[in-house]
C-alpha cells in the first residue's frame, strides 16, 4: 500500500479503465492513432536496421569507383543481397528491444479488442509480424528463428527445432526440450468468441513433434512426446496427454489399427 492506501495494481486498474473507457468513446480517432503509432514504430525498426546496411554499400561503392562498369555492378549487386541479410540480423534485434522498452507483453485475458489489453495484442503481434513478413522466411528454420522468438518472450527448451514463421503471440508461448514444429504449422495463443478478444498460453511439453501445416489453437497443452499429424487442427483448451497421437479436423485421439495378416501370408 502507499501513503494514500491505494496500491499500485489498483492505481493501474484505474488508469487502464479509464483508458478503455476513451478506447470504447472514440474507437475510430483511437483506432486509427493505433495504427499509425504502429506503422511509425515499424519504419522506426526497419530504418534503423537498414542504416548498417546503407553504409556498407555505400562504402563498397567508393572503394569500387575506379573499376569497370561491369566489374562494379556485379560487386554492388552482390553488396546488396548482403544487405539484406545485414538488415534482417538487426531487424531481429531491434523488435524485441521496441517490444521490451514498451512493455508489450500478453497474459491469459478475455475482452473487447478495444481496449488497453488488446492493444497490447495489436502491438505485440504487429511486431512480430514485421519480422515475419520481411524477413524471416529467409532463415526459417535456423537458430535466428529461435533467437527471434526467445527475444520476444518465447519459452525455449534445448535442441527446438522450428521449421515455420506462422507462430503469433510468441510470449504467451513455451516449446519444451526437442520440440519439432513442422513446415508451415500455425501456433497461435488468442482467438476471437462473440467479438471478444481471448488470449490463453500455449504450453508444448518434451519431445512433442507437431506435423506439417498442423494448427494449435490458444489454451492447449500437449504432453510429453505426443503427436500432432500434418494438417490437424488442435481447438482451443485442448489437453492432449502425454505420448498420445492425435489428428483430423478437429483433432481427436489417433489410434493405430494393427495391420491384419492375409491368408497368403499365414
Amino acid at each position: 500500500m502507499n501513503s494514500q492506501g491505494t496500491s499500485p495494481s489498483i492505481t493501474g486498474k484505474r488508469v487502464a479503465g479509464i483508458f478503455d473507457t476513451l478506447f470504447k468513446r472514440f474507437r475510430l480517432i483511437t483506432q486509427i492513432s493505433s495504427i499509425l503509432t504502429l506503422y511509425l514504430l515499424g519504419c522506426l525498426c526497419i530504418g534503423v536496421s537498414m542504416a548498417p546496411g546503407f553504409w556498407l554499400f555505400h562504402y563498397v561503392t567508393q572503394a569500387i569507383s575506379a573499376w569497370g562498369k561491369w566489374s562494379q555492378w556485379v560487386v554492388q549487386g552482390s553488396t546488396l543481397a548482403l544487405c539484406y541479410f545485414l538488415y534482417g540480423i538487426v531487424l531481429i534485434l531491434i523488435v524485441p528491444m521496441v517490444n521490451w522498452i514498451f512493455r508489450v507483453r500478453l497474459k491469459r485475458w478475455r475482452g473487447s479488442f478495444y481496449s488497453a489489453e488488446g492493444l497490447r495484442w495489436y502491438f505485440h503481434n504487429g511486431l512480430t509480424y514485421l519480422v515475419r513478413y520481411t524477413f524471416l522466411p529467409i532463415v526459417t528454420p535456423t537458430p535466428l528463428t529461435n533467437l527471434f522468438y526467445l527475444l520476444m518472450g518465447m519459452k525455449l527448451g534445448k535442441d527446438v527445432l522450428i521449421n515455420s514463421e506462422y507462430i503469433s503471440d510468441p510470449c504467451l508461448i513455451e516449446l519444451g526440450d526437442h520440440v519439432v514444429v513442422g513446415g508451415a504449422a500455425t501456433i497461435i495463443a488468442h482467438y476471437a468468441v462473440g467479438g471478444f478478444l481471448i488470449t490463453a498460453p500455449v504450453k508444448i511439453g518434451k519431445g512433442v513433434t507437431i506435423g506439417l501445416r498442423a494448427t494449435i489453437m490458444a489454451g492447449v497443452q500437449i504432453g510429453e512426446k505426443a503427436k500432432i499429424l500434418p494438417n490437424s487442427v488442435v481447438l482451443p483448451n485442448t489437453h492432449i496427454p502425454a505420448g498420445e497421437t492425435w489428428g483430423g479436423v478437429p483433432a481427436e485421439r489417433f489410434l493405430i489399427k494393427p495391420r491384419r495378416r492375409s491368408r497368403d501370408t499365414q
